[in-house]
């Protein structure tokens, strides 16, 4: 059964938006992938503005003379950008076009990058990332989408199988070029090198994105009322779950930013049930090959950032591991990623994503599973493998996921659809660190005695492998759920008929 459109109109054809007419198959088999160059530019860019930045905060710290509740916010300001405009921003594609969203989001970027690496202090960088954060979340809300109304349902996954060796090699590029910068040139740098090439590709994306088209009519408006409730009510969540350790879990402040982002959340979507353009269109969740993917794909990432943010502490504490081998480790998982989610891709545009998905999670789960029983004493190779695992879990899962998400949604509703997956994806990295994090450090501070990590000795060894295994148990049971969710979302026969 093919879906029909949540808004009661059928779908346009879905030709390549930046391309022409129908019958121009020679020219459009070239243009859509320099459309894919593009968005893969985009993305690249996105993501590296999330690792490269890390690795020069204490660098930042002592050049701005901030101290480290400030600087804290140079990273968390991003991530709050992104998470709480992803939605808004791909339902503003959808009305004005997914061009003019992503040319936008091209060239803010740029601009906010120049503010960056200019700021003359902490608050100022803060403020700079801020905006950096709402263009990237104009990027990632128009990249799945553009490519979906780019390539034909028999390509799909391919396409998105490559962006996804994309955003692994970002994430692996990250640390590297950051510290590659940090040992010869002023930390700034890491900021202005966005410019130029943010600059170009808005002019590239002006000419060849040029005959792209709303998708819906726009005269139905922007929900700003909708988006304002959303805005507060995502961001206030996670920045309590974020907190929430550092605050005691069940401390007065924690239960009460809790209950209100709730009460937001709730009355945002009563809002949204009462205006006639919203931001959040619910009838979405009524096509199944939407909403599990969409669940799956949020339950991925919460048992895949359990281990990223703790691996790097087990490398260095109990493994005895430099700070620069523990980076050239983590870059693993994010290797495998590159090279199994193209293949994935190209497998599931034959076979449909149920399988692919249920095994990737299967994958996960085995792999944070083991990871829960590895000691120091097991070797440098029980980390790599199981690493090596999480990366290839993760790669089969995503571009089958995707693509399948994607088209299950009619084109109208497609930048809507891109921007509820990316939130959902960065809602899930949010809570997997803030769950892991709870996890080990509720159980580290009771069998220590009281201490905290960062008072850790060689005698705490056995208290840090017991938290650690709790942590990773726990993300192995997420992904354990994965699997029943992967699997539920059923067949997908009507997948390729367009």
């Amino acid at each position: 059964m093919v879906d029909k459109d949540v808004s009661g109109v059928m779908p346009r054809a879905e030709n390549s938006p930046g391309l022409s007419s129908p019958g121009k198959d020679e020219t459009a088999g070239r243009t859509k992938w320099i459309v894919f160059s593009l968005v893969a530019v985009a993305v690249f860019m996105s993501t590296l503005d999330t690792s490269i930045v890390n690795i020069a905060l204490p660098v930042i710290m002592k050049d701005l003379k901030a101290p480290l509740t400030t600087i804290q916010w140079i990273p968390m300001i991003y991530l709050l950008s992104v998470s709480s405009l992803l939605l808004p921003l791909g339902r503003l594609s959808d009305i004005q076009g997914r061009r003019r969203v992503y040319c936008a989001g091209f060239l803010l970027f740029s601009l906010a990058s120049l503010w960056c690496g200019v700021a003359p202090s902490a608050v100022w960088l803060i403020a700079a990332r801020s905006l950096q954060g709402a263009s990237a979340a104009m990027l990632m809300a128009c990249s799945p989408a553009i490519l979906v109304d780019t390539f034909p349902p028999a390509e799909r996954g391919k396409a998105l199988g490559a962006l996804g060796a994309v955003v692994a090699s970002g994430l692996i590029a990250g640390p590297v070029i950051g510290g590659l910068i940090i040992q010869s040139l002023p930390w700034r740098v890491i900021f202005f090198v966005n410019v130029p090439i943010g600059i170009v590709s808005t002019i590239l994306a002006l000419r060849i994105l040029e005959d792209a088209e709303a998708t819906i009519d726009g005269k139905q408006g922007f929900d700003w009322k909708g988006t304002f409730f959303l805005v507060v009510g995502l961001s206030l969540f996670i920045y309590v779950i974020s907190n929430a350790y550092s605050w005691n879990p069940t401390s007065p402040r924690t239960i009460a930013g809790l209950s209100v982002s709730i009460l937001v959340m709730v009355w945002f979507l009563r809002v949204e049930k009462r205006t006639d353009s919203p931001i959040f269109q619910t009838s979405l969740l009524r096509i199944r090959l939407f909403l599990f993917p969409l669940l799956a794909a949020f339950i991925l990432y919460v048992s895949l950032f359990t281990m990223i943010f703790l691996m790097p502490f087990y490398l260095v504490y109990p493994c005895g591991l430099s700070i620069e081998k523990a980076g050239y480790t983590m870059v693993i998982p994010f290797a495998f990623l590159s090279l199994t989610s193209p293949l994935s891709g190209y497998v599931s545009d034959r076979t449909g994503s149920r399988t692919l998905c249920t095994l990737g999670m299967l994958v996960m789960s085995a792999a944070l599973f083991y990871l829960s029983r590895i000691t120091p004493e097991h070797g440098y190779l029980s980390v790599a493998w199981p690493l090596a695992l999480v990366g290839i879990g993760t790669g089969i899962f995503v571009s089958p996921n995707s693509s399948t998400l994607m088209s299950a949604v009619p084109q109208t509703h497609r930048g809507e659809a891109s921007g509820m997956f990316a939130a959902a994806r960065n809602l899930g990295m949010a809570i997997g660190v803030a769950l892991s994090g709870l996890i080990f450090n509720s159980i580290f501070h009771s069998q220590s005695g009281g201490l905290a990590l960062k008072e850790y000795r060689p005698d705490l060894e056995t208290v840090f492998l017991a938290a650690f295994r709790w942590a990773m148990l726990a993300g192995g049971f997420v992904a354990c759920i994965g699997v029943v969710v992967s699997f539920l979302r059923g067949g997908e026969a009507a997948r390729n008929k367009g």
